[in-house]
């Protein structure tokens, strides 16, 4: 398959085990990969039941749908060397029987995410690189890198807030810090439109089941 210059093929798909339960969640590239060499299938929601597609299949599938221009905004496509196939939202792993483990990554990717790229201080939103990492409870006081005492701020707020607590610096949460129930990301994908199809394989057993990235 060829290389696609489109930002489709960074899209995200939700990979399901053997036994379908959802496990990870990865890039349309790898994906499309995994179909390719018969590692997975695509599972798809159809009028309320369950389809499953091989990579042709699912090739053949979109081949139709494309020559039919039925096309939709929330899809993601890939332009290979002689063919175009949608992204799917949902594989399904054929020799992969694990389960998630209960753990949510300490990063500043998850925490920007789970703050949303807001200033936990003034409520503003910025771009990624106009963040930084605060401690609430300074290092200097033996502040400790947790989910519980690092927050997304600014960097006005934290250039005001210095070596103080909130309290000192005269600032206050808009929240309290803490660590996500599950992975921030799905928790994203499941507020967008494109990725609701997730829903059908995460019922409120795997609501709190970390998935891994």
């Amino acid at each position: 398959m060829a290389t696609s210059p489109s930002s489709a093929l960074q899209a995200h798909v939700l990979a399901l085990n053997r036994l379908y339960v959802a496990v990870q969640i990865i890039t349309a590239r790898r994906a499309l990969c995994l179909l390719w060499k018969g590692l997975a299938e695509v599972v798809s929601v159809e009028n309320g039941a369950y389809m499953t597609y091989d990579f042709q299949s699912w090739r053949e599938i979109s081949e139709l749908k494309a020559a039919l221009n039925e096309r939709s905004q929330d899809e993601d496509w890939v332009q290979a060397v002689n063919f175009e196939i949608e992204v799917p939202r949902t594989i399904r792993l054929l020799e992969y029987d694990r389960v998630p483990r209960n753990v949510v990554k300490f990063n500043r990717r998850n925490i920007f995410l789970r703050d949303g790229n807001r200033c936990q201080y003034c409520g503003k939103r910025f771009a990624s690189q106009d963040l930084s990492l605060d401690h609430v409870i300074p290092r200097s006081r033996g502040g400790q890198s947790t989910w519980e005492n690092i927050v997304c701020a600014c960097l006005r707020c934290n250039v005001r807030k210095g070596g103080r607590t909130p309290r000192e610096a005269g600032m206050k949460l808009i929240r309290p810090p803490k660590k996500p129930s599950r992975n921030p990301l799905l928790t994203v994908k499941l507020n967008s439109r494109k990725y609701a199809s997730w829903k059908n394989f995460l019922d409120e057993a795997y609501w709190t089941t970390e998935l891994q990235e």
